[in-house]
Parts: C-alpha cells; structure tokens; sequence
C-alpha cells in the first residue's frame, strides 16, 4: 500500500506553539518507520517549519506577518528535517526533502519531474520521503492549508492508496460533539464545521475537509484524525475506528493528476 500521512503544525509543536514537540516526532516517526520497514510505501507530507524558526527570532508566538513567515520558515526548515532524521535514523531509516510549490503541481514538466523523484526515492527501502511547501518563496499554505490541500495533490501524484491528514481534532465531529466514523457526503460534512482552531493550529476543518474532497474526487480514500492519539497513523491503514474516514464513490475519477 502506498500512504501520505500529512503532519499538522499542531501535532508537531510543543504546547506554547514555539518549538518543535520531538516527543511527537519520536512517536509520529516510529508509526511511519513501522510501515515502511512492512513494505509499505509511505511519504509524509511535514508542516512547522515556522515554529522551528520562531525560537532563532526570540519571537513570543508565531508571527501574522508574511515576511516574518517566510524568514521562520527558511531558518526552521533545516531544524525540521534535522528532527526527521534524527527520529527516523533510529529506526534504520534515512529521510529526503522535497520542498515543492503548487506551480510545480500545475506545471506539466514539473510535477512529472516530481513524480520522478518521488518514484526513484520510494524505490529505495530505507528512504521516506517528507514534503513542504517551499514557505520561504510560497505563500498559500502559509495564509490558507498549513499543507493541507498540498496532501491532497501529492497523494494524486504519487498515486496513492489513502491519505492520512492528521490534525488536532479527533476526526468530524457531529452536533453534539460526537465523533463521526464515516462520512460519504462532504456537503453536509461541511455544515458541520466549526470555525475554531486548535491553539497551535494553523489550518482550520473546512480547509481538510477541502483537502479530503480534491483526495475523494481523485479516487483516494482519506481518513482525519488525531495526531495526539497513539496508533492512529497503523490505524488508518489497518481499516481500524479511528477518526473520520471519507471512502470513495463507485465512480471516482480515479487518481487523474
């Protein structure tokens, strides 16, 4: 099976929303390092970046302004590749950075460089690939999908059996607050959301839930669910209750990017 498991900022920084939480990366990569070492083909897809840059500023929070954004991100990226291969190394596993921006999807030439890359990196046992948005020139994830949308596309290019989107909340939740296991129509998905964030958050529901539909559309199943939560990442593979998970329909437009 071939899965992309996007990493939210709020599961991977600590509780103040300032640094890097390496409790989480040390879990997140043992669950990622299970399946890869099973034969599974995995590719994460990392947000944080400018967290791990807000420490090198002095900066109380992470900074609204776009400029400050782009200058945590160029300074954090390294930081959050460093904490990648130090968690994955000790699983016997290496890591690979790709920094990729939505021109590069949309261009014919590029995303098919992208895929090349992605495919000769995937051959190779030992290596997970890790995606950003190259925040230090982009911007749109920076405003609007903390990598959400992102997730999506790369799970089209790569053809992927399932996207996992990770996040601060424990899947779609109903009125009440009752977590829904499955959900076939994102329409009345959406009516559900509310607009609040988690506090170290960057992209709300509505923007996954936009994510899960490009995901669906394409012929992907996606499952969001709560990066706090052991086990959900083996989870979402295995076909186990956990999060919401959004099948395909009979007729998908299957993976076409």
């Amino acid at each position: 099976m071939r899965v992309v498991v996007k990493f939210g900022t709020g599961i991977l920084t600590s509780h103040h929303g300032r640094s890097l939480d390496m409790k989480q990366f040390r879990r997140l990569s043992a669950e990622v390092s299970s399946l890869r070492n099973a034969g599974h083909d995995c590719i994460i897809v990392s947000s944080g970046a400018v967290t791990a840059g807000i420490g090198v500023f002095g900066l109380p929070s992470r900074p609204t302004d776009l400029r400050m954004k782009q200058a945590c991100a160029a300074v954090g990226q390294p930081r959050l590749m460093r904490a990648f291969d130090t968690c994955f190394a000790s699983h016997g596993l290496r890591t690979a950075q790709l920094l990729i921006t939505h021109p590069d999807i949309d261009s014919l030439r590029r995303r098919e460089n992208a895929r090349q890359t992605l495919e000769t990196l995937l051959a190779v046992d030992t290596l997970v690939p890790i995606i950003n948005e190259n925040d230090s020139v982009a911007t749109d994830e920076l405003n609007f999908g903390d990598n959400d949308r992102l997730s999506a596309e790369v799970a089209l290019l790569a053809k992927a059996d399932l996207l996992v989107i990770l996040t601060s909340s424990d899947g779609v939740q109903d009125a009440t607050g009752k977590r829904l296991s499955t959900i076939a129509d994102i329409d009345a998905a959406m009516q559900l959301v509310r607009p609040e964030k988690g506090t170290n958050s960057v992209g709300g529901m509505s923007a996954k839930l936009s994510a899960v539909r490009l995901a669906v559309e394409g012929g992907i199943p996606t499952v969001v669910a709560d990066g706090r939560i052991p086990g959900q990442i083996p989870g979402a593979v295995t076909g186990a209750d956990i999060g919401t998970r959004f099948p395909v329909a009979k007729s998908p437009r299957r993976k076409s990017r």
